[in-house]
């Protein structure tokens, strides 16, 4: 890897890493849904320029029912369910159980009708994963909030999902012009539900919250798409996806060393097994019948929402 493409690695991890730091902090004074608005808004004011700049949001539009299937599954309601999840479980809890994303990809896969050839390795990854998992829910989380687990489950489905739709029906369209639609779609959609249900803060937020969503929009869902972009061209998209097995150890330590986070001996069995689960699950997979799977923060442990085509995911 050439030092460039060190620095935009490291950057990469640490942008996709730290979302659920910032997130658990949001929360804390903001409705999940203004959490939501916030941080799709001002991070689509910033991308959407730029893709009218490159003349991408025409092409996009034109393409709007996967388009909108894809912003509902991969942001509309992950980003809502991430955000309540975190009302109730650790910051450090969320990431380790979103860095499961591979293996709900094959459940996607198999789902789609598009399953791919497993070997003996990938389903050790998949037993693997399912160990990690239930240590942290069954010892970590010891049963104190299985609906916050549930809310996760349905981030989990839905960041394997939306990278299946982009690679199946929006392959071809131009990554930053995907990402702004899809920001700026989710912002429109928030506005009436925020409105309508009280979301809106009745007093000003604290700097500490107007920080988090400051940070969350441009650095963790801005910024973090620009570096992914050149991530992939400097490395591939192949060595790319290793970013997926930074993001959770970032999650996890600034958890504890930011918000004082405990951890157990159980998140650190959790975080080996489904780290080398996910690792396992997608090595060498051959998926004959279907293009490469997009690279993704999410999926990765990292939080952040949209990603283009040529990403694979295991992520914001």
């Amino acid at each position: 890897m050439t030092r460039r493409g060190l620095i935009l690695f490291v950057s990469l991890g640490i942008a996709w890493g730290i979302p659920y730091l910032f997130i658990k902090v949001a929360v804390g004074e903001l409705e999940p849904a203004m959490v939501v608005l916030a941080r799709s808004g001002l991070a689509a004011i910033l991308l959407m320029p730029l893709a009218f700049f490159r003349r991408e949001v025409v092409t996009v539009v034109r393409r709007w029912k996967p388009m909108l299937a894809y912003t509902i599954v991969e942001i509309v309601l992950p980003w809502y369910f991430l955000s309540s999840a975190e009302q109730r479980l650790p910051s450090s809890t969320a990431g380790l159980l979103l860095a499961a994303v591979p293996l709900a990809g094959v459940a996607v896969a198999f789902a789609m009708g598009r399953p791919a050839r497993l070997s003996r390795v990938n389903w050790l990854g998949i037993a693997l994963g399912m160990l990690g998992v239930a240590a942290l829910v069954g010892f970590d989380v010891a049963g104190s909030d299985l609906g916050a687990v549930a809310e996760i489950a349905v981030v989990v489905v839905g960041y394997a999902l939306g990278p299946a739709i982009l690679s199946r029906w929006m392959s071809d369209l131009p990554g930053v012009g995907v990402v702004a639609v899809s920001l700026a779609a989710t912002a429109v959609i928030y506005i009436p539900f925020v409105l309508f249900t009280g979301g809106w803060p009745t007093a000003m937020p604290s700097t500490a919250v107007i920080v988090s969503i400051i940070v969350l929009a441009v650095v963790c869902s801005a910024l973090a798409f620009l570096l992914m972009v050149g991530l992939i061209a400097e490395i591939g998209p192949v060595k790319a996806t290793t970013i997926t097995y930074v993001n959770p150890a970032v999650a996890v330590a600034a958890g504890v060393l930011v918000l004082g986070e405990r951890i157990t001996v159980w998140t650190i069995v959790g975080f080996v097994f489904v780290l080398l689960g996910s690792y396992l699950v997608t090595r060498r997979r051959l998926e004959p019948t279907a293009p490469d799977a997009p690279v993704g923060p999410e999926a990765a442990g990292a939080e952040p929402g949209p990603e283009p085509s040529h990403r694979e995911r295991t992520v914001e």
